[in-house]
């Protein structure tokens, strides 16, 4: 999907300079990711302050931040890296979390953070503004009853954000590489022979198969939200037109971003 003009910050921002800076950090996630995760905080920032004036609407106090006064939930926060980012574009900023070790892991203090499922959120109807999942969705076995969560919990008229890594792209894998070509369960016990230890996402367990023709079809078959507009996260503006393509998109967009309007 190509998308409209109502899109243009988000899309102008999208440059091939932008995609070779995120390509070469993707390496350091396990070796640091202090540096990695704080990068692609500032990335994810900035992505969810474009999308929400893209979307016509303005903070009350633009010299607060773009996103001043915004409740925001983001699902899967994990450590912390994000809270920091958000607080500076005057967000007021909410984590769920499932793993206690998750949450504590890089020594972060954080307040707002809660610990609970994506795929039952612990969060009442219309509590918040935006609601982002970034590289969520291919970790629970059901993303799509967590989407339709994320809509639910987000007030009529706010923004839901779904970002996710596409199982067939080259990153789908994630740790293991590009083996998981051979299968999830093939590469996974080629990663245990070569290092000694499962990897962190475990296929079947903490990693799961999701395209991007299914994403795009409960996107724009869901009651509770519409579809505003669908593009490869990490591409350059002129590379968007992959999501159009069937079958080569789920091996080349990498990484879907479906950004609703929730109803």
């Amino acid at each position: 999907m190509t998308p409209p003009d109502a899109l243009r910050t988000a899309a102008g921002r999208a440059t091939l300079r932008r995609s070779l800076d995120l390509l070469r950090s993707f390496p350091q996630e396990q070796a640091d990711p202090d540096a990695f995760y704080s990068g692609l905080a500032r990335d994810t920032v900035t992505l969810v302050g474009d999308l929400w004036a893209d979307s016509g609407d303005r903070p009350a106090d633009p010299a607060a931040g773009r996103l001043a006064g915004l409740t925001v939930l983001d699902v899967g926060g994990g450590p912390g890296y994000f809270s920091e980012a958000y607080a500076a574009e005057g967000a007021h900023y909410v984590s769920v979390e499932p793993d206690v070790g998750e949450m504590a892991a890089a020594g972060i203090a954080q307040t707002g953070s809660v610990r609970g499922s994506g795929m039952a959120l612990p969060i009442r109807d219309d509590a918040v503004d935006v609601c982002i999942s970034s590289n969520v969705a291919e970790h629970v076995p059901e993303p799509w009853t967590m989407a339709e969560e994320m809509l639910r919990v987000t007030r009529p008229g706010g923004l839901v954000v779904v970002s996710y890594t596409l199982w067939y792209g080259p990153f789908g894998g994630h740790e293991m590489g590009l083996t998981h070509y051979l299968g999830g369960e093939r590469a996974r016990r080629m990663y245990e022979r070569r290092h000694g230890h499962p990897p962190k996402n475990v296929y079947g367990e903490s990693l799961f198969e999701v395209g991007c023709a299914e994403g795009l079809r409960w996107a724009r078959a869901t009651p509770n939200g519409e579809l505003l507009a669908a593009f490869p996260r990490y591409h350059p503006r002129w590379a968007w037109w992959l999501v159009r393509a069937p079958l080569i998109r789920e091996v080349l967009v990498s990484n879907l971003v479906l950004v609703m309007r929730a109803r």
